[in-house]
């Protein structure tokens, strides 16, 4: 539980979703309460609305600062071990809980996909109602005859019960 496996966890918090270019050891108020999020720490007591607070408070950096350091990250610890536990002493503890998670979680993230796309858009178990009638059990489209719903009656007639057909022809 050394300053360095701290100092460890707070860059990879201050990297996650940034580019490698973008990468710098700062860290701004989400990837503090993402910190605290992924490691567990809120209960009843300790919230995520006190680490918003903290993060903003006037100890921790200045009103136009958008991000914290190092440094400042060790006292809003000190800050948020007092409003956790009652003590700033007690910060050993936050510091032991950090230091043995791993680094940002990512779950909940939508997963890739391997499959090719014409793969995956063409399998009809993924289909429901018409659209899985377009295509035969190999894959491959049925072309018109899968887009079209064929009706023999309906070739009889203009409408549904239209009993004169072909007697145009007939009547002119």
């Amino acid at each position: 539980m050394s300053d360095g496996d701290l100092k460890t966890v707070f860059n990879s918090f201050c990297a996650f979703g940034a580019g490698s270019k973008d990468a710098q050891a700062t860290m701004d108020n989400a990837k503090f309460g993402k910190l605290f999020r992924d490691l567990k720490l809120y209960d009843k007591k300790f919230t995520s609305t006190d680490t918003d607070i903290i993060f903003n408070r006037p100890e921790v950096k200045s009103k136009t600062e958008r991000k914290i350091n190092f440094s400042q990250f060790k006292k809003a610890l000190e800050l948020c071990a007092e409003k956790k536990y009652g003590s700033k002493d007690d910060v050993g503890k936050f510091i032991e809980k950090i230091c043995a998670g791993k680094g940002p979680a990512t779950s909940g993230a939508t997963k890739a996909v391997k499959a090719g796309g014409v793969d995956r858009l063409t399998d009809t178990s993924k289909y429901t109602g018409s659209h899985k009638e377009r295509f035969d059990e190999s894959g491959k489209g049925k072309g018109i005859e899968g887009r079209v719903d064929r009706d023999d009656k309906a070739a009889e007639g203009y409408v549904g019960g239209y009993k004169g057909k072909d007697t145009y022809d007939k009547t002119h």
